[in-house]
């Protein structure tokens, strides 16, 4: 792998149809971004994360169906692109074990998703882990498994998904620690505040859990009806009507030239009715989306032929993922027998010095902290503070919560000068503490 090509891994729960909101926000930037000649893209339907979701084998398969078929109806390339379904990599589930084996549970403890359920469990006066399965709680380790398998640089997440990726980091730097070798490649997250959150029927954001979304590959008429439907205020024909809260008009921008948006708010201003400035919208997503609705429909009623490009894309995902697998296991220690390897790994990892922790007061006096490699190396300094509780706390967290703390303490560092080195470090306190 050479330095000037960048991977990027982007997968889709398989437990819904696509819609409007699902392609302006991350179907078409995707395809789009596919398509740099500095970019080597891995896509993926995440039927395996689905179970976590949905007890319903036929929903599941039929989502499948739908996400794999509307990808390539939008564009997406499978002879650029490594594009396979999760559960056709059997090497996915097995990193997730080894990756298992090193990952802290105080770690998956502070997970959003499980931390939400319990919450929730909470409200509502039911034990902690009332409904909890073991998928939900592992699923962090899983995604882990997902990025680090094809050696993901960037993965292109909303904000809501940034602690996986920090989680996915620390599995990383605590596996390279214990076996002594850099194979695993620490991800970054990628979050663009600039793409688009399309508005639903109702206003909030187009979501199926509020039930207001309009399918991405709905018939002329439906989406059509789905349009009319828009929320709208009660402003009548040749009254001005505003730009910066209508759902309709954000959802029109998504898809319009900068020229054409001009023009749409222009006739907001000049007080267009409602219903025109609904069937303008209509127009301008048809036009859009009526070219790939043909390429859909002939996807959907062909599965055959989207089955064949998902094991094709199996076959070249697996063409890395074996041989990758196979050097981590040998590292670990799964290996040929015939060929007996002296045990220095292990020996030398329980003697091996920790990095520590060192709080003092400077003749400013301010109190300060850092964190020192055993050679001595200064890997993480403290801004000075007033309060020593405040540096106490800060190396607290830092030891219970690894590099997932550092963006919060962010205020309060000086520079990272070597943010890969700091991270192994404190994935290594995290290993020592289990």
């Amino acid at each position: 792998m050479t330095s000037s090509i960048t991977r990027y891994l982007t997968g889709i729960t398989t437990t819904g149809t696509p819609h409007l909101g699902n392609y302006v926000g991350a179907v078409r930037p995707a395809v789009q971004s596919s398509l740099r000649a500095d970019v080597r893209s891995y896509y993926f339907l995440a039927d395996y994360h689905a179970l976590i979701k949905c007890d319903d084998p036929a929903r599941i398969q039929r989502s499948t169906l739908e996400i794999a078929a509307t990808w390539l109806a939008v564009g997406l390339d499978p002879e650029r692109v490594t594009f396979y379904r999760q559960s056709d990599i059997p090497e996915i589930p097995e990193l997730m074990w080894l990756l298992t084996c090193v990952c802290g549970k105080g770690l998956l403890n502070r997970a959003h998703a499980y931390k939400a359920a319990q919450d929730k469990n909470a409200e509502a006066g039911q034990e902690a882990d009332d409904g909890v399965t073991a998928g939900l709680f592992m699923y962090p380790v899983l995604m882990a498994a997902d990025i680090l398998m094809f050696q993901a640089q960037r993965v292109p997440v909303g904000r809501d998904q940034v602690q996986h990726i920090e989680m996915a980091r620390d599995m990383a730097a605590s596996f390279n620690h214990l076996y002594g070798k850099d194979l695993l490649v620490p991800p970054e997250a990628q979050v663009d505040d600039n793409v688009a959150l399309l508005p639903g029927l109702d206003g909030r954001k187009m979501s199926k859990s509020y039930d207001n979304t309009i399918p991405l590959f709905a018939p002329p008429d439906e989406l059509r009806k789905k349009i009319m439907a828009i929320v709208t205020d009660s402003r009548a024909p040749g009254e001005a009507k505003s730009t910066d809260d209508s759902a309709l008009f954000q959802i029109y921008r998504a898809f319009a030239s900068s020229e054409e948006t001009a023009a749409f708010a222009r006739a907001f201003a000049d007080g267009i009715a409602w219903g025109d400035a609904k069937q303008a919208l209509f127009e301008r997503i048809d036009r859009e989306i009526a070219p790939m609705r043909a390429r859909y429909a002939e996807l959907i009623a062909n599965p055959t032929e989207v089955e064949r490009i998902l094991l094709r894309g199996a076959d070249k995902a697996r063409a890395e993922a074996t041989p990758y697998l196979r050097q981590l296991r040998e590292a670990a220690g799964l290996r040929n027998l015939s060929h007996i390897a002296p045990a220095e790994h292990a020996a030398q990892a329980s003697k091996a010095a920790l990095p520590t922790f060192k709080q003092y007061r400077e003749a400013d006096g301010l109190f300060y902290f850092k964190l020192t490699a055993p050679d001595g190396t200064v890997l993480l300094q403290s801004q000075g503070t007033g309060n020593p509780r405040d540096a106490g706390q800060a190396i607290k967290r830092l030891q219970s919560e690894g590099s997932a703390a550092l963006s919060d303490l962010q205020s309060t560092l000086a520079p990272i000068a070597d943010r890969a080195a700091l991270e192994q470090a404190l994935a290594q306190l995290l290993a020592a503490a289990e």
